[in-house]
């Protein structure tokens, strides 16, 4: 047995699990949300233990380092019982494609690689550093979200630029949330007992993807050269013309203005002042006409998504529903459902609610699912594979 902590570092939060493999049995879990505000909540749960309380974790170190105190003093006998920590990194460019052993050049890489993931790169490094501070002993391991994308044939993440330009900068597209579109897709697979199913699976969080799998690999996927493309999102705009950019540069933004605007101000936030979807959904509900846009706007996109991966995969055995939003909101699954029925999609009302792993209706042509995902648990395969 072999215990491997895996740290999925957000911009303000940081989940963790520590799993006994290769049996995959968590042995603790938890996280820290709001980091760097005053209000932030950490939540740990062991086997005979648990621990929920607030604090003022004001960055990644001191979160970090109150996660590796719980768990010496209360699971451990030594932090030398964990052999390998597993990093979720966001964006590995083109430069990897699998599991990487952590070392001063990659994480090089990985800095080189901030502006493609403004929101997501800084903390991943930070989380790798602070790691190799708290657990020195540990081998440490990047598990990077684009490498599940690297299947995507060119004529589908190349832009049509110059090529001159898209090769020397590396302009393509990545793809991203890689490590849960290849656990949900496995689960899936196994559920449908296809390994070839043609599916569209939908990541929906707050942060929000769509990807076309054939024959078990990625071939589409809706975020791009960097996570802000595609679906809308909580904070992100999601598919923008270019052109609105070049206009607010004539008017005077700065690139850093541009970036808040698209990374932290836009999506659900911009268009209703809220990014937590359970609050639109109560102000939708209680006929809250800027919610009602706001959720017809974002469904309506995701179906225009599925549309255009069902054309090219040239059929759809099953769509599927993960992630926080995915997986928690009948209200957002039937929206993104209903008048599909050209596409063969249909779903049953109550499965829906109840949120089963099928909720397509009998006449249903595809099969519509509800996968948890579970992102640490794919870095923790991928890392204990590596080692």
């Amino acid at each position: 047995m072999q215990k491997i902590l895996v740290l999925n570092s957000g911009s303000s939060s940081m989940k963790f699990q520590l799993l006994a493999m290769p049996s995959e049995k968590v042995i603790a879990s938890g996280m820290v949300d709001r980091i760097g505000q005053a209000d932030a909540l950490i939540k740990l749960k062991g086997e005979n233990d648990q621990l929920t309380e607030k604090g003022d974790f004001k960055n990644h170190q001191i979160a970090l380092n109150k996660v590796a105190q719980w768990l010496t003093e209360d699971v451990l006998k030594s932090p030398e019982e964990i052999v390998a920590i597993g990093h979720r990194v966001v964006h590995g460019g083109s430069h990897f494609k699998e599991p990487t052993l952590i070392t001063g050049a990659v994480k090089s890489n990985i800095k080189e690689l901030f502006g493609l993931a403004p929101l997501h790169n800084p903390a991943n490094l930070e989380g790798i550093e602070v790691a190799e501070k708290v657990f020195p002993n540990a081998i440490q391991v990047a598990v990077f979200d684009t490498a599940f994308h690297q299947s995507i044939p060119e004529k589908a993440f190349r832009y049509a630029i110059p090529k001159k330009l898209a090769d020397e900068e590396g302009i393509r597209l990545y793809g991203f949330h890689g490590t849960s579109h290849q656990y949900v897709n496995r689960q899936a697979a196994d559920h449908l007992k296809n390994p070839a199913a043609k599916m569209v699976i939908l990541h929906l969080g707050n942060g929000c993807s769509a990807t076309a799998i054939q024959d078990g690999q990625s071939v589409d996927h809706s975020l791009g050269f960097g996570p802000l493309s595609g679906l809308v999102m909580g904070t992100r705009s999601g598919d923008i013309d270019p052109s609105v950019m070049l206009y607010l540069l004539k008017k005077g933004y700065l690139e850093k203005e541009l970036s808040d605007f698209l990374n932290k101000q836009s999506g659900m936030l911009g268009l209703t002042g809220e990014s937590d979807l359970r609050e639109i959904i109560r102000k939708y509900e209680a006929g809250d006409q800027e919610c009602k846009l706001a959720l017809e706007l974002n469904t309506y996109r995701i179906k225009k998504y599925i549309g255009a991966y069902a054309a090219a995969l040239n059929g759809l055995d099953a769509l599927v529903f993960t992630a926080g939003i995915g997986e928690n909101s009948a209200l957002i699954r039937e929206l993104v459902c209903s008048e599909m029925e050209f596409l063969g999609i249909a779903i049953d009302p109550s499965k829906n609610e109840k949120g089963e792993i099928e909720i397509q209706a009998d006449e249903s042509k595809v099969r519509v699912l509800v996968i948890p995902t579970n992102e640490e648990l794919e870095i923790a395969r991928q890392t204990y594979q590596l080692i």
